[in-house]
């Protein structure tokens, strides 16, 4: 069990680590087999973003846990909205290509999605953080 604010960011980070690893191993088997090359590249692309966008989400907290009220929600909006951007260019990007599996890729990224609101929610409800400061 996390002790502190250092130890529960570690322990967020390792844990969206394996998440993408699982969606990478696990997914890019079943896309394999049932969407063969273009399944197996997206489901390496929804762990791809399971990884950059949980990173993105813990550091965010992180930062701005350092600062003020008025700037933890600064940096944390703003990462989110950042991450909002670059989803919405990398669907633009992706959009028609060939060497993509559309439901391949729904599924990996909600698979992402939902493994990283349940890391959040385990993390949170396991955590032993003070909340209030002498």
């Amino acid at each position: 069990m996390p002790t502190n604010a250092e130890a529960l960011f570690a322990r967020a980070l390792k844990l969206s680590g394996l998440l993408a690893a699982a969606i990478a191993i696990v997914g890019g088997a079943i896309g394999f087999l049932v969407y063969a090359t273009p399944g197996l590249v997206s489901a390496l692309l929804g762990a791809a973003i399971a990884a950059i966008f949980g990173t993105l989400t813990i550091l965010s907290i992180k930062f701005g846990s350092k600062l003020g009220l008025n700037g933890f929600y600064a940096i944390v909006l703003g990462g989110w909205l950042i991450k909002i951007l670059l989803f919405a260019l990398l669907l633009g990007a992706l959009q028609g290509a060939a060497f993509i599996s559309g439901p391949m890729f729904f599924f990996a990224v909600v698979a992402s999605v939902l493994g990283g609101l349940g890391i959040d929610s385990y993390l949170v409800l396991s955590a032993k953080l003070p909340v209030v400061e002498n």
